[in-house]
């Protein structure tokens, strides 16, 4: 058996509000490429579909011609996708009716029978491989919320609820599958000892709730398919548990590491290898500074000059860190004015005050935070203290955080 592991693709994203999309469609022709000169048994996608819950409608248009596509030149293709944090699961679930025709499972929620059993058929997918025989069994995770896994027959204690969807689940699997048959797991989720990247990735963490351990996942699952944190990595060393992270760098804090697909095989339930299959970044992200001033335009003046025969589209995106020792009112305009007839496209100005860290227009040397910056919950305990003094309460946090997931729930309505 055969499979690529794939996840984030965040379709719909933008850079500090420059738009992604042929960046995306870059990724999803070298995808198309890979499927068809290698033709894995599966391609699973581990969330993070899209950038948010309501994604434009070129966003959509990508993931449905992508499916179209794969279906087209490799029939004996399954395709698994579940819901991230950042997706609406009514709406990855939406066409599924559909996607069933062209072999996709599109799954975004968790339910629950009348007598309290989960409904662990809808979250079962049989994986054949291409001659059809069946040769794995998929175990369909998406991103837990609180509200589908907490209430009156399930209690309130979240990482209790996703116990009992693990355990429920897998036993569910176990009872189904035949001897060399493997369990494949893809889920979205934020496992302990995951190494995040900065700005890009929304928290997982809710109230009280730390990062979930990977022993929910037992020696009966032959490989966990992750999605969520951007960076390629095992858990706790293990190799059968991994995320494969994003296809293309989300964030500046992206920039140092290689994005890749995995490539998966197994015998029968033995898992046999798991290697990276690199992807060509399409668009460099290019990051100057933090220098004084001075430095970041001769810098500058040293980019590459426009081609005029190069494709516009591949120009690096630029962000420009300058670190200064007094205020400057036309910075702006100076970066832009050494920029001029260079071939990258500027999408942020970061300014700070030597010393300080603080940002160009920062009283007192607080040092200033953009709201895009911010978690909610972040947000939410700075507001608290500016209003009383103090820092909020955990009971406090902890219901802010379930007011929160309420009102992303009824936003995921489309």
């Amino acid at each position: 058996m055969r499979l690529f592991h794939t996840s984030d693709w965040h379709l719909g994203q933008n850079l500090h509000g420059q738009d992604r999309d042929f960046e995306h469609s870059c990724f999803l022709a070298w995808l198309l490429r890979q499927l068809a000169a290698e033709q894995p048994d599966a391609l699973l996608i581990a969330g993070d579909i899209f950038d948010t819950v309501n994604p434009p409608v070129t966003a959509q248009e990508r993931l449905y011609d992508f499916i179209v596509s794969a279906h087209e030149q490799q029939p004996t293709l399954t395709i698994v996708m579940i819901a991230g944090n950042h997706d609406s699961g009514s709406r990855i679930e939406l066409p599924a009716p559909l996607m069933r025709r062209l072999r996709t499972h599109a799954i975004g929620r968790v339910l629950w029978l009348d007598d309290g059993q989960l409904d662990a058929e809808r979250l079962l997918i049989a994986l054949p491989r291409a001659d059809g025989t069946l040769g794995a069994w998929c175990l369909a995770l998406p991103f837990l919320r609180p509200a589908e896994v907490t209430g009156t027959h399930l209690g309130d204690d979240y990482l209790r609820g996703i116990g009992q969807v693990h355990e429920g689940l897998i036993a569910a699997a176990n009872a189904r599958r035949e001897p060399g048959q493997a369990l494949i797991a893809i889920s979205h989720a934020h496992m302990a000892g995951g190494s995040v990247s900065e700005d890009s990735e929304r928290s997982l963490i809710i109230g009280n709730a730390q990062a979930l351990p990977a022993s929910l996942f037992g020696p009966s699952i032959s490989y966990v398919a992750l999605g969520h944190l951007h960076k390629p990595q095992k858990v706790n060393g293990e190799a059968r548990i991994r995320y494969c992270g994003s296809p293309i760098p989300l964030s500046f804090s992206e920039i140092g590491y290689q994005h890749q697909i995995l490539d998966v095989r197994l015998r029968g339930e033995t898992l046999v290898s798991v290697e990276p299959r690199l992807i060509p970044r399409a668009v460099n992200l290019q990051r100057l500074g933090p220098a004084p001033l001075a430095d970041i335009l001769v810098q500058l003046a040293d980019l590459p000059d426009i081609d005029l025969l190069a494709d516009t589209q591949r120009q690096p995106w630029l962000e420009v860190r300058v670190r200064l020792d007094e205020p400057q009112p036309d910075l702006r305009q100076q970066v832009e004015t050494a920029l001029q007839g260079k071939a990258v496209r500027l999408v942020r100005i970061a300014a700070e005050y030597a010393g300080t860290g603080s940002r160009e227009g920062e009283a007192d040397g607080a040092r200033l935070i953009e709201l895009d910056q911010l978690t909610p919950q972040e947000l939410f305990s700075r507001a608290w203290h500016d209003s009383y003094g103090s820092a909020v309460d955990e009971q406090t946090l902890s219901d802010f955080a379930q007011l929160l997931q309420d009102v992303q729930m009824q936003s995921e309505q489309p």
